[in-house]
């Protein structure tokens, strides 16, 4: 029998370069988590805990106050609802700009990689220069064509701001997909005699599950955290989380509350938290088959 040990095997001992890395990925933990933790254990404590100044401390007396407060009671300016009116926004806002930003993403990515049309690639490089322009560009030309059209701040208006910049994301991630799968699937499939749409819906769509979660946890991570267009072109009846975050944190009545801070902050991010836990294996997944490719 063959006893000789594998080759390749830890070293058992601490190298310099293996205390350097240790060093780096410890330091690199921290500096992500310590915030994370002080805001977790200080929206877990009352304000005269709070007082006392050690921020890192466990909560002696915990309470769920904060979070209850932030949630249903918190001022967002003139009315005291709590941030899960913007939380409700938010959902609106996001679910259809993910779904029709990701399908008309996909549609544009197929069609480019496979029909290859007169002028596709001088209409893709068009696309993809609007992705490098800066957004503030943008928002008076937009803010004029919506309120011509008569929907400027309202929810179609803000759903369609968020489509159209992130279509060409969307498109450069299923293009860059869809060119790495084999040619042959599309040409056996037009000699079965399908048509643009049956190929896309039978043979592509299902076979890109995981580009798909790639461009849902960038959708859905860049539209709930968005600002700017939010506060821009939603109107007062449709503020996201994050403008009315914004004005909890920003609200100055009285001594500052930093435990409802820290909790509204918490619950502004939970959601790209989930998905992130949720998805995280087919994200990696996704990168992997084709999302970085050129």
């Amino acid at each position: 029998m063959n006893t000789a040990e594998p080759q390749g095997r830890r070293p058992r001992r601490l190298t310099a370069g293996r205390m350097g890395v240790y060093a780096l990925l410890i330091s690199a933990a921290l500096f992500f988590l310590l915030p994370l933790w002080i805001m977790i254990v200080t929206s877990l404590k009352p304000m005269e805990e709070i007082r006392l100044g050690n921020i890192l401390a466990l909560p002696v007396a915990f309470t769920l106050e904060a979070w209850t407060k932030a949630w249903s009671s918190a001022c967002t300016g003139l009315e005291c609802n709590g941030i899960s009116v913007g939380f409700w926004n938010s959902v609106r806002i996001l679910i259809p700009s993910v779904v029709l930003s990701i399908a008309f993403g996909a549609v544009n990515g197929y069609a480019l990689s496979f029909w290859r049309v007169k002028g596709a690639n001088v209409l893709f490089g068009i696309l993809l220069l609007g992705a490098f322009i800066p957004y503030q560009v943008f928002l008076y030309p937009l803010v004029r064509i919506f309120s011509m059209t008569g929907i400027y701040n309202s929810l179609p208006c803000i759903v369609i701001v968020h489509v159209i910049f992130g279509l060409p994301t969307m498109t450069l991630l299923f293009r860059n997909y869809y060119a790495g799968l084999p040619l042959e699937l599309f040409k056996a499939a037009r000699i079965d005699g399908g048509g643009f749409w049956t190929i896309f819906l039978r043979v592509m769509l299902p076979m890109s599950i995981p580009m798909l979660v790639v461009a849902t946890i960038l959708q859905v991570t860049g539209i709930w955290n968005d600002f700017i267009f939010g506060l821009t072109f939603a109107g007062r009846e449709n503020l996201p989380m994050t403008v009315q975050l914004n004005n909890i944190v920003h609200s100055t009545q009285g001594e500052r509350a930093y435990n409802v801070d820290m909790a509204a902050t918490m619950l502004a991010a939970l959601v790209p938290l989930v998905v992130y836990f949720v998805s995280g294996r087919w994200f990696v997944r996704g990168i992997a088959a084709g999302a970085v490719k050129g």
